[in-house]
C-alpha cells in the first residue's frame, strides 16, 4: 500500500515536470513567432532551454509515449537542441546565467528607442556598449518641437496635414475649392417634379391698423432728427402697407401738427418725396379728406390745428401733389367750422401767392440746423435790434427759440458783445448785460455757449481796435459788470484782453503812466 502511494506520488510529479516543460517550451514558441528576436537573445533563449529540458530528462527519464503526448509538435526538440551549436559572428556562444540578464536589458532599451524614434528623431539618442541610453549634447532645432511636430506619433506618414488640410471638423474643403450646384437625382425616392418649377419668394403680411401706427411713427419720428427723405422711402418701401398706404400722410402730417415750424417743414418736403414713389396723388388727396373730418378731435390737442392744416394744404397744392380743384370742392358742403377754417386759410395762401408773390415752398421756413450761417447771423442781429428798441426780454426770448440753433448761441453771446462796444453808450450796454442775466437764468443759453462767445471776442479783440480804438477799455468795463452780475466766472474775467502798450501824459506829471483811454 505504501508502496503503491509513493508511485503515485512519484506519476504526479512527473506529470508536474512534463506540464512545467510544455509551457515554457510553448512561451518561446510564442516570443519566437510574435517578435523578431536578434540572433543573441534567440540563441540564448534557445540553449537554456535546451540544457533545462537535457538535464531533466537524465534526472527523470520518460517514456517515449508520454513525451509525444506532452509535445504535440514531434520532434522538434531535435531542432532545438542542434541549434545550440550554431556559430554566432563566427565565434561559438556560452551561456552564462550572468549573460542572459544583460541581453534583455539591451533588448528592452532597444525596443523602447525603437518606439520614440519618431518622438524623438531629432534628439541624436544612442546606446552605449553597457546598454545605457547616451543623449546628444546637440539642442532641438525649436523649444515647441513637440508642438510643431505635425508627425504621427505611430511613426506613420510623412508629416502632412489630413487630406491636405480639407479634412477636420468644420472644415468645408480646400482654400480656392468651388463647389458646383448639386444636381437633383431623378431616382431620388423624394424627388419632386412639380419642385424645379417653384419660385421662393419672402412674404411680407400687410400691416393692420394697430401694427401700421407702431411701425410708421418711429420711422417718421427719426426722420424729425436727420431730415433724408431717401430713408425714409426705403424703409416704407420694404413694408407692405397695403390698404394703410393712404394713412402714411395723414400720421406725418398728424405728428408734426404737434412738433416744432421746422418739423412742418420736413413733413411738407417729405410728402412731396415720397408722392414720386411711394404714395400717389389719390393717397395724398385721401389722406387730407380724412384730416378735415377728424380735425374736431386734432383741435383738443393743438389749438391752432385748422391754420395749420390749411397751411399744409396750400403747400401741397403748390408742390402738386394735391389738385387745385380740392379746395373748390368743398364749397358750400363744410359744415365744421374747423374744416371751413382750413380752405379759407389755404385758399388765402393760394390767392396771395397769385397776386402777391408770396413763396408758398418757404412758408413754414428752414429748419435751424439747415439753415445757412450767414442767413442765421442776419436774424441775430435783427433779434438784437428790435430787443433794443423794444427793451422786450420775452419775445427776444420767444424769437431766439424759435430759430432752434441751440448750438449756435454763441453766435448770439458774439453779437451782443459787439453791439455793445460799436454802441459806446451805457444804455446799450445795461440792455444787453440784463437780456443775457435773463437768457442764463432761464437756462436758454448754456455756460459753454457763453464762454464760447465770449472767447471769440477776446481773439478778435485786436481787428476790433482798429475800427473801435477805445475797444479795450469798453470790453473791461463790460467784463467787470457781467462779473459783479454773476453773468460770468472769474476766470473767465481773467482772460479778458487789456491793451499793454503805455504812455506819458507830459513831462510836468512826473513821470505818471496811464493807461490808453478814449
Amino acid at each position: 500500500m505504501t508502496a503503491l502511494r509513493y508511485r503515485v506520488a512519484g506519476q504526479r510529479t512527473q506529470n508536474k515536470h512534463q506540464r512545467r516543460l510544455s509551457s515554457n517550451l510553448d512561451y518561446a514558441i510564442k516570443q519566437v513567432q510574435r517578435h523578431i528576436l536578434y540572433p543573441v537573445k534567440l540563441n540564448f533563449l534557445i540553449f537554456t532551454m535546451a540544457t533545462d529540458c537535457e538535464a531533466w530528462l537524465n534526472a527523470n527519464p520518460v517514456e517515449a509515449g508520454d513525451l509525444r503526448d506532452s509535445f504535440p509538435f514531434g520532434d522538434e526538440d531535435n531542432t532545438f537542441t542542434g541549434n545550440v551549436d550554431n556559430e554566432i559572428n563566427g565565434n561559438w556562444i556560452l551561456a552564462p546565467t550572468g549573460s542572459i540578464h544583460e541581453a534583455r536589458l539591451k533588448a528592452k532599451v532597444k525596443r523602447r528607442l525603437r518606439k520614440n524614434s519618431s518622438r524623438d528623431s531629432g534628439r541624436g539618442d544612442s546606446l552605449s556598449d553597457n546598454g545605457d541610453v547616451v543623449r546628444s549634447v546637440v539642442p532641438p532645432t525649436s523649444p515647441k518641437g513637440k508642438l510643431l511636430n505635425r508627425r504621427s506619433r505611430m511613426g506613420k506618414g510623412r508629416g502632412l496635414p489630413k487630406k491636405g488640410g480639407a479634412g477636420g471638423k468644420g472644415v468645408w474643403g480646400t482654400p480656392g475649392q468651388v463647389y458646383d450646384e448639386d444636381k437633383v437625382d431623378v431616382k431620388d425616392p423624394n424627388y419632386d417634379a412639380e419642385q424645379e418649377s417653384c419660385i421662393y419668394e419672402t412674404v411680407v403680411l400687410p400691416l393692420d391698423e394697430e401694427t401700421f401706427e407702431k411701425t410708421v411713427t418711429p420711422i417718421v419720428q427719426e426722420y424729425f432728427e436727420h431730415g433724408d427723405a431717401n430713408e425714409v422711402a426705403e424703409l416704407l418701401a420694404e413694408l407692405n402697407l397695403g390698404s394703410m398706404r393712404g394713412d402714411v400722410p395723414m400720421l406725418a402730417v398728424s405728428l408734426a401738427l404737434e412738433a416744432k415750424a421746422s418739423h412742418r417743414e420736413l413733413t411738407s418736403r417729405l410728402l412731396s418725396e415720397l408722392c414720386e414713389c411711394v404714395l400717389t396723388a389719390a393717397d395724398v388727396e385721401a389722406s387730407f379728406h380724412k384730416l378735415l373730418k377728424e380735425l374736431p378731435d386734432l383741435v383738443l390737442d393743438t389749438p391752432g390745428a385748422p391754420q395749420m392744416l390749411g397751411q399744409f394744404i396750400a403747400r401741397a397744392v403748390a408742390d402738386n401733389i394735391l389738385p387745385k380743384s380740392f379746395i373748390d370742392g368743398y364749397k358750400g358742403r363744410v359744415d365744421c367750422e374747423y374744416s371751413r377754417a382750413a380752405l379759407d386759410r389755404a385758399a388765402v395762401l393760394l390767392r396771395m401767392s397769385r397776386w402777391t408773390g408770396l413763396r408758398i415752398d418757404s412758408l413754414w421756413g428752414s429748419g435751424g440746423g439747415q439753415r445757412p450761417v450767414n442767413q442765421l447771423i442776419k436774424e441775430v442781429n435783427l433779434l438784437l435790434k428790435e430787443y433794443l428798441l423794444s427793451g422786450d426780454t420775452v419775445e427776444a426770448e420767444r424769437c431766439l427759440r424759435e430759430l432752434e440753433v441751440p448750438h449756435f448761441h454763441h453766435e448770439f453771446v458774439y453779437e451782443a458783445v459787439i453791439m455793445v462796444l460799436e454802441s459806446k453808450g451805457n444804455r446799450t450796454l445795461q440792455m444787453v448785460l440784463q437780456l443775457l442775466k435773463s437768457f442764463c437764468a432761464s437756462t436758454v443759453i448754456t455756460v459753454d455757449q457763453l464762454r464760447r462767445g465770449f472767447e471769440r471776442v477776446y481773439l478778435d479783440m485786436a481787428d476790433l481796435s482798429i475800427d473801435v480804438p477805445c475797444a479795450y477799455s469798453l470790453l473791461e468795463q463790460f467784463v467787470e459788470q457781467s462779473f459783479d452780475a454773476g453773468v460770468i466766472d472769474k476766470k473767465l474775467r481773467d482772460l479778458c484782453p487789456c491793451r499793454g502798450r503805455k504812455r506819458f501824459i507830459s513831462e510836468g506829471d512826473g513821470g505818471r503812466l496811464k493807461l490808453e483811454s478814449c
